[in-house]
């Protein structure tokens, strides 16, 4: 691995003892380079992915307005509100493999009428389509999020995606629109995003990248909005070092079909799909390698990077890592096929890590979605009929709010690294911005799992913020004990005029500069 550390001299390793024993504290020197900004951080950096899968949205965010659980609408309240005071401010949606079956007409009209289906992606359950087009598009409206919206490549044509971008965002006076009128919604939506397949390399068809380009092409040229209209086209891109999607895509992209290419990446602690490992009660070496391959992003995304700048100069084309987050074994018990798995603080530094990475590629990563928003994978917010509860990755991107159009700056920090077994961490990470209240916003990160650091800056004041950490590496919230982890104030001191931070074992701070 190459360290995203920019350190003078030779790092330091140390030896890694057992977990409950307490080590030296390791010392860390941060400087901020205020002089060189970098393109802003985009908010949608911040954005959600919600798939019709296992209990994510039936359950998670829809229980119908006959439901005992408190709703607006079919909307539970509980989700609602969690979700307005995160800010979320893209939701990407129906999926996901799922996006490549759906047909949009099966999720409009009255509900009682709706075709019903089976998903036959995840765990082969009935699909009533109780949850459609109008239902996502007033729910991103009612938490006052952006509505990405992913089309069938995969089994639909050109004319059911052109028509269904015509009944969302159309103001014109045609069938479409009276048909939506009908169905309730008066005055079109706004889709700033629309994502032209999904996975087209897998589940979305299987095909290589010169077929899937070809057939973007074709597909993204019939998606039209009214003019005076903007809508993002967002090209199927490739996983993980597979960059012939990347190459291809921005080789050929027509600048009227491509308006962005998307990336998907997942950190399995075991790096083995039978057995990706568990999402608690882990080993100390799967604490190390889950963050060492969460890490790996950032390698992932300059070289994906390398091949657009080289086709794409001007960076008229964004990237998008519509997929992201930790993926464990599904939690025993549960149905495999749904892809519900706990969430620890363990997740919430592996979400730290890959904000800081995206904020340094602000040139192109202009959108990330991580997976899912609620009971699937990395999600945010977990529910159990009535009772919800909020999980370490939420707060992390809670503590990450000031970073949302914010100008980052370059870090330059000399941090000795730590072994686990095969893999070789950076003791801390570090990301700094100027956020738009005027104020320096710092993360800090300690990697450990049991060795505190002192990060010692060349800047003077004070500094404020909050803290995330807890004693165990695989500490949750459950929905007995929903705030075993949650944040709690933080604050540098001075020392010579400089200030100075603490920070614990595996934590994550996020503090302003004053």
């Amino acid at each position: 691995m190459k360290s995203i550390v920019s350190a003078a001299g030779a790092a330091a390793t140390l030896a890694f003892a057992a977990p409950a024993l307490a080590q030296s504290v390791v010392s860390v020197k941060v400087s901020i380079d205020q002089s060189a900004p970098g393109p802003v951080i985009e908010p949608t950096i911040y954005g959600h992915f919600a798939e019709h899968l296992g209990r994510s949205i039936y359950e998670g965010v829809w229980v119908g307005e006959d439901s005992d659980i408190p709703n607006t609408k079919g909307f539970r309240n509980d989700v609602l509100d969690a979700l307005k005071a995160l800010e979320v401010p893209v939701i990407r949606w129906p999926g996901g493999c799922f996006a490549d079956e759906y047909h949009w007409r099966d999720g409009i009209g009255p509900r009682e009428e709706r075709p019903v289906r089976i998903n036959t992606h995840w765990g082969w359950v009935q699909e009533d389509n109780s949850f459609g087009t109008h239902e996502f598009l007033d729910f991103v409206e009612m938490i006052g999020a952006e509505a990405y919206v992913a089309g069938n490549m995969g089994s639909g044509t050109p004319r059911d995606m052109a028509q269904w971008v015509e009944y969302m965002t159309s103001d014109r006076d045609t069938t479409l629109t009276r048909e939506r009128k009908a169905n309730g919604r008066e005055e079109p939506w706004i889709v700033k995003y629309f994502g032209v397949g999904n996975e087209s390399w897998g589940c979305g068809g299987h095909m290589d990248a010169e077929y899937s380009s070809d057939l973007h092409s074709r597909y993204a040229t019939f998606v039209k909005v009214d003019p005076g209209k903007d809508i993002v086209k967002v090209a199927s891109g490739g996983y993980d070092e597979n960059f012939a999607f990347t190459e291809t895509l921005t080789r050929d992209a027509r600048p009227a079909t491509t308006g962005a290419i998307s990336l998907h990446y997942y950190t399995l602690p075991t790096a083995n799909w039978e057995k990706k490992g568990s999402a608690t009660g882990f080993p100390v070496e799967e604490w190390s390698s889950t963050l060492w391959r969460a890490m790996r992003m950032d390698e992932i995304l300059k070289d994906h990077k390398a091949i657009m700048d080289r086709h794409d100069p001007e960076k008229r084309v964004a990237l998008y890592v519509d997929e992201w987050g930790n993926w464990y074994d599904a939690e025993p018990g549960s149905t495999p096929g749904f892809l519900y798995q706990q969430n620890s603080l363990r997740d919430a530094i592996t979400t730290a890590l890959t904000l800081n990475i995206f904020h340094r590629h602000t040139d192109r990563v202009k959108m990330a979605n991580i997976a899912q928003m609620v009971n699937v994978l990395q999600a945010s917010i977990l529910t159990d009929g009535p009772r919800m509860t909020l999980t370490p990755t939420y707060h992390a991107l809670a503590l990450y709010k000031p970073f949302k159009d914010a100008t980052p700056y370059p870090v330059r920090f000399k941090a000795p690294t730590f072994r686990i077994g095969d893999h070789a961490l950076p003791h801390v990470d570090v990301s700094a911005a100027r956020g738009t209240d005027g104020k320096l916003w710092m993360a800090l990160v300690n990697l450990h799992p049991n060795d505190p650091a002192e990060v010692r800056t060349d800047f003077s004041g004070s500094a404020s913020g909050q803290i995330l950490t807890a004693q165990e590496m695989d500490a949750h919230n459950t929905f007995d004990n929903p705030e075993a982890v949650k944040p709690a104030p933080y604050a540098g001191e001075t020392r010579d005029g400089k200030i100075v931070f603490r920070l614990p074992a595996k934590s994550v701070a996020v503090v302003s500069i004053d």
